[in-house]
Parts: structure tokens; sequence; C-alpha cells
């Protein structure tokens, strides 16, 4: 069956079979793969997506229910030349570890940052109690979601990647081969 989805601002049309989960339309029909499959069982949160600007797990949620929608992934939150705060957050807070578990808590940090812009440590945990991370203290995600409604609060732009980790080609001659310099230790070591 044919459904429309608008994601990430974009309308497209895809088969799918009812019985099809909107993780799986997402990662292998439309290849946004920053929407993560990590446990099959709903307890992770690793899939979550904003469903017409809500937070859910996309691995709940049939494709056909979503048709007619709007459905914001990852990739529909910030670019890498224009982070959302929550993904700048999260880079300089270090609000990630191994990564897998972080696209899920973005999404749903967002979510949580427009239903209340200036939430409580006790707040952020609650809001977040759906996403699980197996390598963090959790520590760190707060102070990033802490941060980014900081940020959003106070209008700041939005930075590049390139501008949080400029990537500048040496200035400097690199140093001689060690062939160059072992010779010249053995002639000093001999005096």
């Amino acid at each position: 069956m044919q459904i429309d989805l608008t994601v990430n601002g974009n309308q497209t049309f895809i088969d799918v079979e009812p019985r099809l989960l909107l993780v799986h339309a997402l990662r292998d029909s439309l290849n946004l793969t920053g929407t993560h499959v990590g446990c099959d069982t709903s307890s992770c949160g690793a899939c979550t997506v904003l469903l017409d600007g809500v937070s859910v797990k996309s691995c709940t949620v049939f494709a056909v229910q979503a048709s007619g929608h709007e459905v914001t992934t990852i990739e529909g939150i910030g670019t890498a030349d224009s982070l959302h705060p929550m993904q700048e957050a999260f880079w300089t807070a270090h609000g990630l570890q191994c990564g897998y578990c972080t696209t899920g808590m973005i999404v749903s940090a967002v979510d949580l940052l427009k239903r209340n812009p200036d939430p409580s440590d006790d707040e952020i945990r609650a809001g977040l109690e759906g996403n699980l991370c197996r390598c963090t203290g959790y520590e760190n995600i707060v102070k990033a979601v802490r941060a980014a409604g900081a940020a959003m609060r106070a209008g700041e732009a939005r930075h590049s990647v390139n501008e949080l980790m400029p990537i500048h080609p040496p200035t400097v001659e690199p140093p001689p081969s060690g062939e160059a310099i072992i010779p010249q230790q053995l002639q000093e070591a001999k005096v």
C-alpha cells in the first residue's frame, strides 16, 4: 500500500506492507539511518523520532499510521553546517560516548525543551526516562540538555561542525623521518 509522509519537511510517497514499522520505513525505504534500531522491544528509545512534533518510538508505530503526518528524524533536526543547539550541546558537554543512543536522546530532548524550555535536572531526567544509555552516567546528558535550553532561550546563533572542530592543515614542517634521526643520535652518543 502506498503512504504519504512528510519527512524532515519533504513530502514523500512510499510503498509499504501494512505491518512495516515506521523505523524500518525510515531506514530501509528512505535511507535515513540516523534513527537506530536498538532493542526491538520499545525499551531503549534509540529509534525516537518526532511525529507531528511529539517524540515517539518509531518501533511502536506502523508506517501506515504515520501516513499523512509530519515525521522529523535526527537528520531533520540540524545539519553539519547548522547544528541544532541540542546537537552542539551534546558535543560540547560530552553527552555521548559510543553514540548509539544519542540520536534518540537528542530528538527526545528537543521535544522536552519545546514543552518546557527551562526544565530542572529532575524534569530533564524524567523527560528522558524512555531513553537508555548504557555508556554514560547521564550527568553529561543532563548538562547538555540544560546547556541547549539556555542557548535556545538566549537565541544563540547556530554553529557548524567546522566551527566546533576546525580542521587546519599543518603549518610547520613535519619532523624528520626516523632514519635521519637515528644516525645523528648515534654520532652524538659516540662523542
